[in-house]
């Protein structure tokens, strides 16, 4: 593979820890350009981790970052997460822009399936990216 080939970056939704460039950091990623997005139309659900599902008049927020094949491959390779499957995705910038960017999403959780510990993290990291109060309180 060229140097250009492995320096190649796709832009990438983030709904879950993964927003919080720290925990990225954690797991030896450097994703660039951060910027705050929403999927219009899906909807956050937390079972043993978080996924999108599909909700007409339900909004999703996260980050979108440039991130390289290698760096995805060292995010998802992990106990767990090996369930998440990328999923082209288009979200709304700040703006008005719509771009289209990959979401990595896992099966639907069973009814009854819940992770308050992940939910509460989940909640401080929306906080601390500032995103909308009525959203972070939706987190559960």
């Amino acid at each position: 593979m060229s140097a250009a080939a492995a320096e190649s970056r796709v832009d990438v939704f983030f709904y879950g820890l993964f927003m919080d460039a720290d925990v990225l950091r954690e797991h030896q990623v450097a994703a660039v350009d951060p910027r705050p997005a929403y999927a219009e139309g899906y909807a956050l659900r937390i079972g043993r981790r978080a996924t999108l599902i599909a909700f007409a008049g339900q909004r999703a927020y996260g980050m979108v970052y440039a991130l390289t094949e290698a760096d995805l491959d060292r995010l998802y390779s992990g106990p767990g997460l090996d369930q998440y499957r990328p999923e082209p995705l288009l979200v709304q910038m700040h703006g008005g822009i719509t771009l289209p960017v990959l979401c990595y999403v896992c099966p639907r959780p069973q009814p009854g399936e819940a992770n308050a510990e992940y939910a509460a993290r989940l909640r401080a990291v929306l906080q601390k990216l500032r995103f909308p109060p009525e959203y972070v309180q939706t987190v559960t």
